[in-house]
């Protein structure tokens, strides 16, 4: 399934895959024993050294805006950079989207920014981040730092950005509906999104939780997350107001696409409860 539709209130919202990976438990948890995380795994069908991950990106389509949120990985791997042509297998065009939403500045989220010629892929969108993951993304000791590669990707796709990228400082909502929320640990300006109409809410949490074992452990963090601490309160604020208000959720990495469902309390945690899709798009 490349793409998958479905609605929120009035707004028509596709879930785009851009692709899938495989993953290693020594990435997805960085602070737990190769046992116990092994037995997590094992409960979903999921093997350690074979955590299956798909990129699912997400747009909104309201009254007035046709809205992308994240951009795929780009030509990160030949597992993805699929979202471009499965837009267009929508019937969407890279110029009809308006307004672009980066959650953060990792390679498999803003690879899908520019083209081969370094030109934004999306020529007539506004785009929106964080202003602190932009500073973070930008800063020289970063694109030189220890990860180097994720600095090389970040210099390659948002600095042609400068000129169209609205920073934002606060929780904004960015078009009638849709709302951004500080989501930040996962890295420093991350970012989730509310889209709410007709009483109906998504929250789009893009990598707060990679994987439903983080749900489940909330303790457990993968090596990607900047502040674990912050992290663990963003899962807390995000997962708590899932479970109380019983909202679709969509995690960008958790298995299988699209990567919807809804998620209950138990106790200290929480149950993933994926949704029941039909293979419809």
């Amino acid at each position: 399934m490349e793409t998958y539709t479905f609605s929120i209130g009035a707004f028509d919202c596709i879930a785009v895959n851009d692709g899938d990976m495989d993953y290693d438990a020594s990435d997805y948890v960085a602070n737990a024993g190769v046992e116990e995380v092994g037995n997590a795994l094992a409960a979903h069908g999921h093997q350690p050294d074979r955590i299956p991950s798909p990129y699912s990106g997400l747009v909104v389509r309201t009254d007035s805006n046709l809205v992308l949120i994240d951009t795929g990985a780009g030509d990160l791997t030949p597992d993805v950079g699929r979202l471009s042509g499965n837009l267009r297998g929508a019937g969407i065009e890279p110029g009809e989207i308006d307004v672009v939403v980066l959650t953060h500045g990792h390679p498999d989220h803003i690879g899908g920014t520019v083209d081969a010629d370094g030109h934004p892929a999306f020529p007539n969108a506004r785009h929106v981040m964080f202003r602190r993951e932009w500073d973070y993304w930008t800063d020289t000791a970063i694109l030189a730092g220890p990860s180097r590669f994720f600095g090389e990707f970040a210099r390659r796709n948002l600095l042609p950005l400068r000129d169209r990228v609205e920073l934002l400082d606060r929780e904004t909502e960015i078009a009638p509906g849709i709302e951004t929320l500080d989501a930040a640990g996962h890295t420093p300006g991350h970012m989730a999104v509310a889209v709410r109409s007709g009483g109906d809410e998504l929250l789009y949490i893009s990598d707060a939780a990679i994987h439903p074992i983080h749900l489940a452990h909330p303790d457990w963090h993968p090596v990607w997350d900047v502040d674990p601490e912050a992290a663990l309160a963003t899962k807390r604020r995000l997962f708590d107001r899932a479970a109380s208000e019983h909202t679709l959720v969509l995690a960008f990495h958790f298995p299988p696409f699209p990567s919807l469902g809804h998620v209950m309390s138990r106790g200290p945690a929480w149950l993933w409860e994926p949704l029941a899709v039909i293979a419809h798009s």
